[in-house]
C-alpha cells in the first residue's frame, strides 16, 4: 500500500510546521498550499486521500474551496478552524466537509480523524466487509440485523435500529440532526429535533454502560451525533 497522500491548505506557518512533523512521523505524504486557489490545484493534481483545509485563507473562504473541490471529488475533507461556533460547523458540513477540528487541537485528535476518514474511503470499496461494524464491546451485524454488546444480543425497536444503522454508515463522522431526521423519520420531520433526542436516550440506555457518559453515541452540541469508531 502506498503512503496516504494528504493535501493541507493552510496559511499559518506554525500550523503547517506542526502538521508537517506530525504527519511525516506517521507515514503520510504531505503537500501544502497557502491559498485557496493553490489548494484547489493541489487537490486536482495530487489526487489526495484526505484534504485538510483551514477556513480563514488569505484569498478566499475555505468554504468556497470545499464547494469547488466537491464539484468533482468525494475525497474526505477535514476542516481546521478557529471559528468554533456551532453555526460554523453546520455551514462547513453543509458545504461538503466530512469532519471538523477546532483550533487549537492536539496531534492525536487530528490523526484519529484522518484514520477515520481513510477507513471510510476504504470501507466504501468493500461493502461486503462492512456488513459488521465493531467498536469496543459494540457489534452491529447489518446483514443479520443483529446488535450485540459484550456478546449479548440487544433488542431494538425498528426506529432505534434505523437510527443506529444510519450512524453506523457514517461512523466517526458527525451526522447532523436534519440529516438524521430526514432519513429516519422522513422529510416532513426535519424540524423535530426532539424525536432524535428521545430515541438517542433510549439507544444509550440499551447500548451504553453509563448512558450519561456515553462511549459510543456521542453528541456534537448544536450540530448532531457521532458514533465513535475507535
Amino acid at each position: 500500500m502506498p503512503d496516504p497522500v494528504v493535501v493541507l491548505i493552510e496559511d499559518e506557518p506554525q500550523i503547517r510546521k506542526f502538521l508537517r512533523a506530525t504527519l511525516a512521523g506517521q507515514g503520510y505524504r504531505l503537500f501544502e498550499a497557502t491559498t485557496g486557489a493553490d489548494g484547489v490545484v493541489e487537490v486536482g493534481s495530487r489526487q489526495p486521500d484526505v484534504v485538510i483545509v483551514d477556513l480563514g485563507l488569505p484569498d478566499m473562504d475555505g468554504l468556497d474551496v470545499i464547494r469547488r473541490v466537491r464539484e468533482w471529488t468525494d475525497v474526505p475533507v477535514i476542516v481546521l478552524s478557529a471559528r468554533g461556533q456551532e453555526r460554523d460547523k453546520v455551514v462547513a458540513l453543509d458545504a461538503g466537509a466530512d469532519d471538523y477540528v477546532s483550533k487549537p487541537f492536539g496531534a492525536g485528535e487530528l490523526l484519529a480523524r484522518i484514520r477515520v476518514a481513510l477507513r471510510r474511503t476504504a470501507g466504501a470499496s468493500h461493502e461486503a466487509d462492512d456488513a459488521v461494524f465493531k467498536v469496543g464491546e459494540l457489534r452491529v451485524d447489518l446483514l443479520h440485523r443483529q446488535v450485540l454488546v459484550n456478546g449479548k444480543e440487544i433488542r431494538l425497536t425498528p426506529i432505534e435500529y434505523k437510527l443506529l444503522t444510519m450512524l453506523v454508515r457514517h461512523a466517526g463522522k458527525v451526522v447532523m440532526y436534519q440529516q438524521l431526521l430526514r432519513e429516519v423519520w422522513g422529510p416532513a420531520h426535519t424540524e423535530q429535533a426532539h424525536y432524535a433526542r428521545v430515541y438517542m436516550a433510549h439507544l444509550r440506555h440499551k447500548l451504553e454502560a453509563e448512558p450519561a457518559r456515553p462511549r459510543y453515541l456521542l453528541t456534537e452540541p448544536g450540530v448532531g451525533y457521532r458514533l465513535a469508531s475507535e
